[in-house]
């Protein structure tokens, strides 16, 4: 399992993004408040529309005619939710597994937002050259931006620094298959039957 891969750090000062219909803060408040924020607020919001609305991940980062909260970082947070979308979706089924084992429960149903800002979160501390803490605060401040996920603050700390804690084990145990997905693996397991899909 490759560990985490260098990307740009994050700068001081992120830009306001406009209220509106593609807005990610309430009016009134500016993502630069806390440095980074704006970054991890437009990866969620990217990831949703990528895993829930099945929009292409292309389209949305593309930088002159991607998402508006995309086109409006400067170019070293652009990579940053960059490799942020893409570890998130390259690992997904690694990153399901890891929090799993890091919740006492299951999420509530219809937590989808709750469930991105994890992965946002997850992806930093498992892949990517980023601090842990940052990657952890960062999350706590983004659900409390969101008010579908306010009240989950404090289980989204606790579940990611015991992540950060246990990341390495996590990490190194890979199950077949597990970041395919999940069409590609029925058709293989169809064609081939479930023992060489797996080594496939």
């Amino acid at each position: 399992m490759p560990g985490k891969a260098p990307v740009a750090a994050d700068r001081a000062g992120q830009p306001r993004i406009a209220a509106g219909p593609d807005a990610f803060v309430p009016d009134g408040y500016s993502a630069g408040d806390r440095p980074g924020l704006g970054a991890r607020l437009v990866a969620a919001k990217l990831l949703s529309a990528i895993v829930d609305a099945k929009t292409s991940a292309d389209g949305l980062l593309d930088a002159k005619g991607g998402h508006p909260g995309f086109r409006a970082l400067e170019r070293r947070d652009q990579g940053l939710v960059k490799a942020i979308i893409l570890t998130a979706l390259r690992f997904r089924g690694t990153i399901d597994r890891a929090l799993d084992a890091c919740l006492d429960r299951p999420l509530p149903p219809n937590a989808a937002a709750l469930k991105h800002i994890l992965h946002v979160g997850a992806a930093q501390i498992l892949f990517l050259d980023v601090p842990d803490s940052a990657a952890v605060d960062l999350a706590v401040a983004a659900s409390g931006v969101d008010s579908r996920s306010q009240r989950f603050s404090g289980m989204i700390n606790a579940v990611l620094r015991r992540l950060s804690r246990e990341k390495e084990t996590l990490r190194a145990v890979t199950k077949p298959g597990e970041n395919m997905p999940e069409w590609l693996m029925r058709r293989l397991v169809a064609t081939y039957g479930a023992a060489r899909a797996d080594a496939i």
